[in-house]
């Protein structure tokens, strides 16, 4: 009896034994893996800054003025004018108050179970 019980806990140390050194190279795989992606986003962080940097002085002025006045005539680029520009005075204002016998009615319609919407649909048809 002691004997078989000597060898039943030999045998489940044998196997927790196993088994801590399985999690402990499961672990170390991935702390690895970890390690590498981490690696990789700070390559690619690093490309991703100088790209902005290039972009950046790219799209300077002083750059962009050579290829702008290059291909004017393909682009077909004119210099802006006042016209196109809107006023201040041309924008409708806000209604002080909304339209309240409008809302009476269409409040009174829904009740009475005229749908608005649906009779516009069937006028423009």
């Amino acid at each position: 009896m002691i004997r078989t019980l000597n060898v039943m806990l030999v045998v489940t140390s044998i196997a927790a034994l196993v088994g801590v050194y399985a999690l402990k190279y499961t672990v170390e795989d991935t702390a690895a893996e970890k390690t590498a992606i981490q690696r990789q986003i700070e390559r690619q962080q690093a490309d991703l800054s100088l790209l902005k940097a290039d972009w950046a002085f790219l799209n300077q002025p002083a750059n962009v003025a050579p290829i702008v006045t290059r291909h004017v005539a393909e682009l077909n680029l004119q210099p802006l004018a006042q016209e196109q520009f809107g006023r201040f005075e041309s924008l409708p204002m806000r209604m002080r108050a909304p339209d309240s016998s409008a809302l009476d009615s269409l409040f009174e319609a829904l009740d009475s179970g005229i749908d608005p919407i649906q009779q516009l649909i069937t006028e423009a048809e």
